[in-house]
């Protein structure tokens, strides 16, 4: 009758419980490093937001005061300005978030290649070692 080999399960779940831990440091690494991209993305664009808005509200102003044509004749090209500038703001803004999220995503895909790559390695050493162990007991019971 077979018996059930305790040691064997406790390797095993041994095994299981640190594949899990590292799972979940890599997990919390990925995390973090989306979160602070996220953070730093919604700083920008809300820096950006508020200058607009500041200088949209500063054209307001001066547009409220105008009286006659000649007013907004010389308002005219203030407005004009103010939309090129707050265009070139969010455009900038849109491509050094795109900038950021490229580079975090390329930190993210080296996190996960060093994993693949520890994961490749231990595996292997554990194939290595089961064929040795198999090599030496083929040898055992050729010489009996």
């Amino acid at each position: 009758m077979y018996q059930f080999d305790t040691t064997a399960f406790g390797n095993a779940q041994s095994q299981f419980a640190a594949a899990t831990r590292q799972f979940a440091d890599v997990a919390g690494q990925i995390n973090r490093l989306a979160l602070e991209n996220a953070e730093a993305a919604f700083g920008l664009q809300l820096a950006t937001f508020e200058e607009n808005v500041n200088a949209a509200f500063g054209f307001w102003n001066d547009l409220a005061d105008v009286r006659d044509i000649d007013g907004a004749k010389a308002v005219w090209p203030k407005g004009v300005q103010l939309a090129r500038e707050s265009m070139e703001r969010s455009v900038g803004t849109g491509q050094e978030v795109f900038g950021r999220t490229v580079k975090t995503n390329e930190a993210i895909a080296q996190v996960a290649k060093g994993q693949l790559e520890a994961a490749t390695a231990k595996a292997t050493a554990g194939v290595e070692k089961a064929t040795a162990e198999v090599q030496q007991a083929a040898k055992k019971a050729s010489r009996r």
